[in-house]
């Protein structure tokens, strides 16, 4: 198995699940509703929609970067505004995440193993290579899985 093939099923794992950790990200939102995902039950802290966005911002972003392109997310783009709360927009927002993980998936899949040491467009740090971006987004979606997690429990007290 490629090293490529490797972390693609690693980012695949932290998204939908079969994480060795627990709860991937999804396992996380079902059962979700609208309410509960744009409620802010921790103060100064982003709600359950706020992260589903910016995760979703984030795997967008690393599809440009494998394509080449020197990515940053503007505040806005790092974490897009809730403006619609309703279920419709919800299961929208679900549906894109979705969506765009899962060609993050085929894209780190197809990645070739003879890159992975290649440096990310647009960076200047000489260790933010593919690996490092590939690695680091796992970390990236278990990082905020947990964080819905805990806004999940602040809710249901």
């Amino acid at each position: 198995m490629s090293e490529t093939t490797r972390l693609a099923d690693q980012i695949r794992r932290a998204f939908d699940g079969d994480a060795w950790h627990g709860d991937s990200v999804l396992e996380l939102l079902d059962g979700v509703d609208a309410k509960v995902a744009a409620a802010h039950p921790i103060k100064n802290a982003h709600s359950i929609w706020e992260l589903v966005l910016h995760i979703a911002a984030w795997d967008g972003a690393i599809i440009k970067r494998v394509g080449g392109a020197a990515v940053e997310l503007r505040d806005e783009q790092n974490f897009p505004p809730v403006k619609d709360t309703s279920e419709a927009a919800w299961r929208k927002a679900i549906e894109h995440a979705k969506h765009t993980h899962s060609e993050l998936v085929k894209a780190v899949a197809a990645f070739p193993d003879s890159r992975l040491q290649e440096r990310v467009p647009g960076k200047t740090e000489s260790y933010h290579d593919f690996f490092y971006t590939f690695s680091g987004i796992v970390q990236h979606e278990l990082y905020h899985a947990g964080q819905i997690a805990l806004l999940k429990k602040a809710q249901s007290r």
